[in-house]
């Protein structure tokens, strides 16, 4: 291959020579990055525009890919029927926390880059017609980390729930609690916890769907505790990291450990749904929850 492309060169003027190897250095530099991405489960390449039209989902193993927060709401709700609440609310530096940079300018990278003020958005809208509250974790933001705002709006989002006999439907994506806020942020697990303690005792409904990663103190709180959980295919959902437990335990884990398969089959979660499936699985299951309500609907159609 070196000798053919010397000898393309030999039969090149002198004065062009350098000019061509030129073009051909312009021509890959021109050639836009980020056409391509590889599989992190399958290892399968596959080109970008490809998986973001299948929702991203890998078209050769269908491993889910973490979906950013404002694709998750378009895909979960009906066209024109979100409303975002509580967009305002923002992070505080209580402890003026400091490691490579200052807490505060990296949330404020993570709102640029984002375009939104924080890691959870939260709202309400319709799922095949059924109002609801829903809340969606975006792992594009600091990791999806639970803070002091992640943990009000949780507890925000349940009471709308609660207070306009509404059911709460959760997507989590986060790799736990946010360091940067200290035992501060650790507080809003018991907080979530205790807000969606109130919404079951008025007679509310909550669906949880975990989805890759959740992980840390967000799987060892809110979303657990809901009525019904559901998870992504292939999501990896625990507290502590599994090279961490191995560690630890000083033995090798079991296979497919921490995925949403093995907590299936461990009784952790109650269903393992795709993500082309879901909002027509969220519909029926907000319909056994509706019970008399659903059936006095349909009365009214007929």
């Amino acid at each position: 291959m070196a000798d053919k492309q010397q000898k393309d060169d030999a039969r090149i003027p002198e004065s062009s020579l350098s000019e061509t190897r030129f073009s051909r250095l312009r021509k890959k530099k021109d050639m836009p990055g980020g056409l391509w991405l590889k599989c992190e489960s399958c290892g399968s390449m596959i080109y970008r525009k490809e998986l973001e039209e299948k929702g991203r989902v890998c078209p050769t193993c269908e491993f889910h890919f973490t979906l950013p927060g404002r694709e998750r709401i378009a895909m979960t709700l009906d066209e024109g029927t979100w409303v975002e609440r509580f967009a305002e609310i923002t992070a505080l530096d209580r402890l003026e926390f400091k490691d490579s940079s200052p807490y505060l300018d990296k949330v404020e990278k993570a709102r640029a880059r984002t375009k939104q003020n924080e890691a959870l958005l939260c709202g309400t809208g319709r799922i095949e017609g059924r109002e609801v509250v829903l809340a969606v974790l975006d792992f594009s933001f600091l990791g999806g980390s639970m803070g002091e705002v992640v943990g009000e709006k949780i507890a925000l989002a349940a009471e709308i729930a609660r207070k306009n006999a509404l059911p709460l439907v959760m997507f989590t994506g986060s790799g736990g609690a946010r360091m940067h806020e200290g035992v501060l942020s650790l507080m809003q697990m018991a907080k979530t916890c205790s807000a969606l303690a109130e919404l079951n005792d008025a007679g509310g409904f909550s669906i949880c769907v975990m989805t890759h990663p959740t992980t840390g103190g967000v799987t060892a709180s809110f979303a657990s505790v809901c009525d019904i959980t559901l998870a992504e295919p292939g999501a990896l959902i625990g507290f502590a990291g599994p090279r961490v437990i191995a560690t630890t335990l000083k033995q090798e884990l079991p296979a497919g450990f921490q995925r949403a398969e093995f907590l299936l089959e461990k009784g952790q979660i109650d269903r393992i749904v795709k993500r082309s499936e879901m909002k027509q699985v969220l519909a029926r299951l907000l319909d056994y929850a509706g019970g008399s309500k659903v059936a006095a609907r349909e009365t009214t159609k007929a």
